[in-house]
C-alpha cells in the first residue's frame, strides 16, 4: 500500500507545497541528495558561511512546518530543510523499519552529501525521534539537539483517536477541526495544508520506539526540550522527567499548549548561540 490513498491525490499535495515553498518567506535554494534509501529533497536558506542547522519535520507533513520559524533562525545559521522519508514532502516514499538503524544511517547519508560533520539538530515529533535516533547511535554527529515535542521518551497516547473519527464523520469541518485537535495548532495557513494534505495522505501507524534511560543519559551534547503541558499524541511529563534527567538538558513545558509548539522560534535561537556545553 502507497504512502497515499491516490494518484490524483498524491499530486494534489505535491502541487500545493510546491505552492508552499514558491512563497517561501527568505530566499532559499532547493536540492535533492541521493541515500541508500532513494532521494531526499532539501531546502537551504540563510548564508552559506553560517554554521548548519538542519530541520526534520514531523509525521503527516513537510518543510511547510517551518515556515515560521525559518526567517528568524536564517539570520545566523545556514538552515537545511530535510524531507522525512515515507512522509507527504519530495523526498523518496520508502518507509524504513523504525526498530532498525536505518533512519540513522539515512540521516548520516544526507550529512554527508551536504559535506556536515555534526551540525545543531531541531527536530519535531517524529522529526524529533529521528534526530535523537541519530543522537543516542552516533553522538558524534550532532553538535546540539533541539527536540519538539519529541517521540519516543514520553508513553504514546491514544486517547485523541475516538474523538478524532466522530469528527471525521463531519465533512470537511470536521475533518479540518480533528486536524486541530490532534496537533493542537493555532496556525490557520499552516492548519489549511495540514488539513487538505490528510486528506489523501495515510500516515504511519505503528507506535514508535521508546529511548531507554541508558540511551539518554548516553546524550553528549547540548540539549533543549520543549513540551506542550496539553499534547495529546505524548506523555508530557513523562517526556519531562526523563529528559529532565539527562545532564546538562534545559526542559521546557508549555502551559495550555498541545502536540503543536510551534512559535518557538526565538526560545531555540537563543539555546543554538548559546556557549552552554553539558557538564
Amino acid at each position: 500500500m502507497g504512502i497515499y490513498k491516490s494518484e490524483r491525490g498524491e499530486l494534489a499535495v505535491q502541487r500545493a507545497y510546491r505552492d508552499v515553498l514558491d512563497s517561501w518567506p527568505v530566499p532559499a535554494e532547493r536540492r535533492t541528495v541521493e541515500t541508500s534509501l532513494g532521494p531526499t529533497f532539501v531546502l537551504e536558506s540563510g548564508p552559506e558561511d553560517r554554521p548548519p542547522l538542519v530541520l526534520l519535520h514531523g509525521s503527516g507533513t513537510n518543510t511547510a512546518m517551518w515556515r515560521a520559524e525559518v526567517p528568524t533562525w536564517s539570520r545566523h545559521h545556514r538552515v537545511l530543510a530535510l524531507d522525512l522519508p515515507g512522509e507527504p514532502g519530495l523526498s523518496t516514499q520508502v518507509r524504513p523499519d523504525l526498530d532498525s538503524d536505518a533512519h540513522a544511517r539515512w540521516l548520516g547519508e544526507v550529512f554527508d552529501a551536504l559535506g556536515l560533520r555534526a551540525p545543531a539538530v531541531v527536530g519535531g515529533s517524529l522529526g524529533a525521534w529521528v534526530a535523537l535516533d541519530l543522537a543516542v547511535r552516533r553522538p558524534d554527529r550532532v553538535g546540539r539537539l533541539v527536540l519538539l515535542a519529541p517521540a519516543g521518551v514520553g508513553r504514546q497516547t491514544y486517547g485523541w483517536i475516538l474523538p478524532v473519527v466522530l469528527l471525521r464523520l463531519l465533512g470537511p469541518w470536521g475533518r479540518r477541526r480533528s486536524v486541530a485537535a490532534v496537533a493542537g495548532l493555532a496556525d490557520e495557513q499552516f492548519l489549511d495544508h495540514l488539513a487538505a494534505t490528510h486528506r489523501a495522505f495515510r500516515p504511519r501507524t505503528e507506535r514508535l520506539p521508546v529511548f531507554t534511560d541508558a540511551q539518554l543519559a548516553g546524550l553528549s551534547m547540548p540539549v533543549l526540550a520543549i513540551a506542550g503541558e496539553r499534547d495529546a499524541m505524548f506523555d508530557t511529563a513523562e517526556t519531562a522527567r526523563r529528559l529532565g534527567e539527562v545532564p546538562g538538558a534545559e526542559v521546557r513545558v508549555l502551559a495550555g499548549v498541545g502536540h503543536s509548539v510551534l512559535g518557538q522560534a526565538a526560545v531555540v535561537e537563543e539555546f543554538l548561540t548559546s556557549r552552554s556545553t553539558v557538564e
